[in-house]
């Protein structure tokens, strides 16, 4: 069985998770931020990445190699090898941590192995031996075996947690479901009448202001639009139009009132139609008030750059019937989910939730999503009483699900009968290398873990959680979630959630 097999994995190019930016008051990420560590950071990540990425490349099994040079933007932390300092009352990492060891163990994923899954009786030993002082709160941890779909580890294992941007794994999950792994959406522009066109949103997540080379391949973007738009419009001999821009697609409020107001430099007004997801010139901070307005505003300038004047730039709903000029296209969907896990990229990860609905034949609110993803988790088995959601990236702390949701979801996605839900896999951060797991796995009782874990990451105030797969010493390939609620100590959770999964990965539990 494949478990990653087939396309290049998307860049870094921005990573909106609290955990990472501080948004919703992270101590962790205070700590990292402080002017004295953030120098030693850039010193220890330009020596210590380079080298991590050039030991563990290998980890990415069938995929393409890691880009480990990609530069990091503001928003995406330097990898490292070297620990921040612990907060007061939080263990403390092991002096050597900033050199690894001689002698790594090999990060490439062996074959599976035939036979019985791992005794549950030594795997249990194995994960409640790992102790960190203060790191746990209240948890919900599962762990299953692919292959057999046996449970082989539960702790309130159907208890609902906050599950905060392991969210995104349930929402990709029922976008994947319902439209299917090849889906792409559409921007157009569109001509109900001469001398009129309309900018007509499909809800393209990652539409861009212009293609970057940055990007592993090239997104859609609005320079293209115009470039196609104004051939259509030359070939008509119309050199001047007024502009009209359409979002119908998606209905209802554009912000999720369960969020925090703080929220708003990190989060866009969700919208079907958007250029660089609403950003007004960085990732964080201000956003665009209107985000379909800014998206015609620059197929506007692009335009007038070809030699079509725009006299005019209004909101407005495009005739069904309207001669359609020119259209760009999205990443395919898996494409766009392994950049959403990847990044833990909140607001393309609402605009998945209100596009899951669309595909299910629903209106495009965030009410149609949460009841779409609801109704996919129940067809998938996945689903507990209990549970809650209420929004797609999991900002929102009145969504709760349990361990044993995740952990299923991912097997399913690692197995052989669900390959529509592959991308789920493929998408998620290899411990120590890249995405939001660069910076984790950073010590000697965690080096073991570095390129084998395989995880999306969650995190709040108070809030850590850790879903993926791993593919054990033994070769079993298992699938895990751990979500941990209200931890005496931030930073110690996230040591447990690291050393946990490091120790299932040597079990050798047969």
């Amino acid at each position: 069985m494949s478990l990653v097999g087939g396309a290049a994995r998307p860049r870094h190019s921005r990573q909106v998770e609290p955990s990472v930016i501080g948004g919703d008051g992270n101590p962790l990420a205070t700590q990292l931020t402080r002017r004295g560590w953030t120098a030693l950071f850039v010193v220890v990540g330009l020596v210590g990445g380079l080298f991590t990425g050039a030991v563990l490349g290998l980890a990415r099994g069938q995929l393409s190699a890691v880009r480990v040079e990609n530069e990091p933007s503001a928003s995406t932390p330097i990898a490292s090898t070297g620990a921040p300092a612990p907060m007061p009352g939080s263990p403390t990492p092991p002096q050597s941590s900033a050199t690894p060891p001689a002698e790594m163990p090999s990060p490439v994923l062996a074959a599976a192995a035939a036979g019985e899954p791992p005794d549950p009786a030594v795997l249990r030993a194995k994960i409640t031996s790992v102790r960190v002082k203060n790191a746990n709160g209240t948890y919900s941890g599962s762990v299953i075996d692919v292959g057999t779909g046996k449970v082989l580890f539960g702790h309130s294992s159907r208890t609902p947690q906050i599950p905060a941007s392991t969210m995104k794994v349930l929402t990709c999950a029922a976008a994947l479901s319902i439209l299917g792994p090849d889906h792409r959406f559409k921007t157009s522009v569109v001509s109900p009448k001469e001398g009129q066109i309309v900018l007509v949103g499909g809800g393209d997540p990652y539409l861009a202001t212009k293609a970057s080379a940055e990007d592993y391949a090239p997104r859609a973007s609005i320079g293209d639009l115009a470039r196609r738009t104004a051939a259509a419009l030359h070939q008509r001999k119309v050199n001047k139009v007024r502009l009209g821009y359409d979002a119908s697609l998606f209905s209802g409020p554009a912000w999720n009132p369960l969020w925090p107001d703080g929220y708003g430099t990190q989060v866009s007004r969700v919208s079907a139609l958007w250029v660089d997801e609403g950003d007004a010139g960085t990732s964080v901070g201000p956003r665009s008030a209107n985000p379909a307005k800014q998206a015609a505003t620059e197929l506007a300038d692009a335009l007038k750059k070809r030699g079509v004047s725009v006299s005019s730039v209004a909101g407005t709903r495009a005739p069904k019937s309207s001669a359609k000029l020119a259209t760009v296209s999205s990443w395919p969907l898996q494409r766009i989910v392994e950049q959403i896990l990847m990044t833990s990229d909140n607001d393309a990860a609402e605009v998945m939730l209100r596009q899951a609905a669309i595909g299910a034949g629903r209106g495009g609110t965030t009410a149609d999503g949460v009841a779409v993803v609801r109704a996919q988790l129940i067809k998938l088995d996945a689903w507990h009483e209990g549970s809650k959601i209420t929004d797609g990236s999991g900002l929102a702390r009145q969504t709760k699900v349990p361990a044993d949701t995740l952990a299923r979801l991912l097997r399913l996605a690692a197995g052989k009968e669900h390959p529509e839900l592959r991308a789920l896999v493929t998408g998620l951060s290899v411990a120590g290398v890249e995405g939001t797991l660069r910076i984790r796995f950073f010590d000697d009782a965690t080096v073991a873990g570095r390129g084998v874990v395989r995880a999306k990451t969650g995190t709040l105030r108070k809030v850590h959680t850790l879903a993926g797969v791993i593919r054990t010493a033994d070769g079993s390939l298992l699938s895990f979630a751990f979500l941990i609620n209200n931890p005496k100590n931030e930073y110690a959770a996230n040591v447990w959630l690291d050393r946990v999964t490091t120790a299932i990965s040597r079990c050798g539990c047969r």
